[in-house]
Parts: structure tokens; sequence; C-alpha cells
């Protein structure tokens, strides 16, 4: 197809800002040559990639599965040529929030004492799948399990309480516990980074939900007092503050933590590192 770096360059920067003018910004060019370089690109592949209107653009179908692949080809050649130059580089492990909870910290301390020449570089990400998908990372920490046809290996690890998340001064604060029951008629804030709140409540209890773009922002609402959050038992470990109380819902179900990683590794040290972690969590004696 004699398809060259700089069309795949060219791809992605269209995915990644999302509009011609953001991406030949990004790449250094004008907007007329980015656009025949998109062009060449299709007519090379031999299929529509993107759909243009006057407002807005987005991948077709076979657009965002060579967005995602040229992502991976990009990334595997800097490492390639980070590698040539300077030796193998950190295993790269991402995660979208909480990671491991408590079991993070002596996670990351105990591969460092026996691995010391083999450093790990902990990456948050909105989509820890996507970034595995593109190569950005190496292994990811999920808390929904990723599609069958995503092409990774998926193992998981355990399983942690739910919990809500409320103001230090709401009236359920002083309660030991509480039920998803307990919610109802209560705003509960969705942080989109962290989506395993849905379908929790049956349809005559469900409470008005609405969805803030990250963790912070969803500890800000909750600690004033507009909302009440819903959320995985290690968030109480790696996000405290100062002004949310965390309680065990009892009859929510819990959540699955999943480890997951290219069928085909990246990295020499990732088979080593899925030891590592099933060890650490057996260890800590927590239970899939």
């Amino acid at each position: 197809m004699n398809v060259e770096l700089r069309h795949l360059r060219a791809l992605t920067a269209i995915g990644d800002e999302g509009t011609i003018t953001g991406a030949a910004a990004k790449l250094h060019i004008s907007q007329p040559a980015l656009s025949r370089t998109l062009e060449q690109l299709e007519r090379r592949a031999g299929v529509r990639l993107v759909e243009r209107t006057t407002r807005a653009l987005a991948f077709t179908e076979a657009g965002q599965r060579l967005y995602e692949r040229a992502h991976l080809i990009l990334h595997q050649l800097d490492d390639a040529l980070a590698e040539a130059a300077a030796g193998v580089r950190p295993l790269r492990v991402g995660f979208a929030w909480a990671a491991l909870g408590e079991s993070t910290i002596p996670l990351l301390r105990t591969w460092r004492e026996e691995r010391p020449h083999t450093p790990i570089q902990v990456h948050r990400r909105e989509d820890p799948e996507a970034a595995l998908r593109r190569g950005e990372i190496d292994a990811a920490l999920l808390r929904t399990e990723p599609a069958a046809d995503a092409g990774l290996e998926v193992q998981l690890l355990y399983r942690e309480r739910r919990l809500a998340a409320m103001s230090d001064d709401d009236p359920l604060a002083g309660r030991p516990s509480l039920r998803l029951g307990d919610l109802a008629g209560r705003p509960v804030v969705l942080c989109s980074t962290a989506p395993t709140t849905a379908n929790l409540w049956t349809d005559e209890q469900r409470p008005r939900t609405f969805e803030v773009a990250n963790v912070d922002e969803w500890l800000t609402v909750i600690a004033t007092g507009d909302a009440i959050g819903v959320t995985a038992e290690a968030t109480e470990h790696s996000h405290p503050h100062p002004g949310v109380r965390y309680l065990p819902l009892e009859d929510a179900p819990p959540v699955s933590v999943h480890l997951a990683w290219p069928r085909t590794p990246r990295h020499p040290a990732t088979p080593a590192f899925i030891t590592h972690v099933r060890r650490l969590i057996d260890t800590a004696g927590l239970r899939a």
C-alpha cells in the first residue's frame, strides 16, 4: 500500500485532537497539507477513514480500528528507538483511579526491591483499556472487564466492596453502613473515569445521577454536600478527603478488579509482573 509513517501520524493526530485544525497545529503543518495526507492514506488503504461535515469529523469503523493500530505501531517504533539508545525502557502500568488501593505501594516497593533494574512507571489514564490497545501502557488495572475482541489477556484478581461517599456532615454519615435504598431520592454523582455505578438500583429506587470529568471534581461535589457518590473500596484509601465520609453499602454487589495485558506482551518483564501481582494479592489475603 506504500503507507508511510507520516500518514499514520496524521491519522493519530486527527483522532487525538478531534479536528483538522488541532491536528495540523500539533503536527506543525498546514490544514490543506494535513487534508491531502489523509486523502492519500484513504486512497492507499482503499477505504473511507474519516467522515467529514462542515462542523465536525468522526472516524468510520475502519478509521477507528486503524487509529488504534496506528497508535500502537508508532509507540512500538518509539520504544524500539529508545531501547536501541538507552536499553530496555520501564514497564508502564495504567489505571483509571485507585489502582490496587492500599496494596498499591507495597506492590511497587517490593517490585523495586526484587527487580531494581526494571523500573515501573505508573500512569493514570481516563480509559486505561484504550491506552493498552494503543500501546501507551504495557498492563492495566481495570474495574470493568474488557470486550472479548479487545485483543487482551485478562485475569480476575479479587473483588472489593462498594462504598457510599458523602459529606461528613450528611445526615447519613453517622451510620455504620448503608443500603442502596437509603440513597433513593438523593442525587448521585458519577465519575466518567470510574464507571462502576450503573444499574445498581431498581427502576423504583433509581436516584437522579449526573457526571463529572474526574476524581477531583467527584470529591469536591461530594464534600460540599451537593451529591452522594458510590465507589469501590480502594477509593477510600487512594482518595481520602477531609470533608468526605465513606460507608459500606451492604446490599451492593462487589466490584471486580482485573489485570489486563496484550496477548503478545510488549515488555519482556510483563510475565514477571503478572506473577508479582498475583503473589501480592495472595499475601494480602484478597480473594477472587
